[in-house]
């Protein structure tokens, strides 16, 4: 079984391509923290995945540096001959599934608070959907309106 799960933040913006078929195919890099012993300082690892269509036009319109993400998806490696003649190899994650995690506000909420020593000093961040400013349906159709009465219960 060829399956990884992976929780970061993209290291840098999305790079968006299109294959000469039109196929969307976006490149990202996840930072992720591994777990140290105390008092050695924290290691980060950089992943690169490769996400394609619809999803990889999500994640290039919508993701930017420093936003968390969750990829559910597989590794696979590769090689190619670079323009030296030497040959590359590249192990990377194709991803089946991305979401988005916090909301953008979060990045630079995360960089100007300081962690808190107490595991229960948790700072739940509103979702994105829960500002009338950033209403994430506001592009689509025309605004309804339903009274009590309309509802079935």
């Amino acid at each position: 079984m060829n399956k990884v799960f992976l929780i970061g933040r993209l290291s840098r913006d999305p790079e968006l391509r299109h294959t000469t078929n039109g196929t969307a195919v976006c490149q990202i890099n996840v930072a992720i923290s591994r777990p140290v012993s105390q008092g050695k300082d924290p290691e980060t690892d950089f992943i690169n995945v490769t996400v394609w269509n619809k999803p990889a036009e999500n994640v290039a319109r919508y993701l930017s540096k420093g936003r968390q993400v969750a990829i559910e998806g597989r590794i696979q490696t590769r090689s190619y001959d670079n323009n030296e003649g030497k040959k590359v190899y590249v192990t990377e994650v194709i991803a089946n599934n991305v979401e988005f995690l916090g909301s953008a506000n979060d990045q630079n909420r995360a960089v100007q608070s300081a962690p808190s020593d107490n595991p229960f000093d948790v700072d739940m961040p509103l979702s994105e959907t829960t500002s009338v400013d950033n209403d994430p349906f506001a592009s689509f159709g025309e605004k309804v309106e339903i009274s009590d009465s309309d509802l079935p219960f």
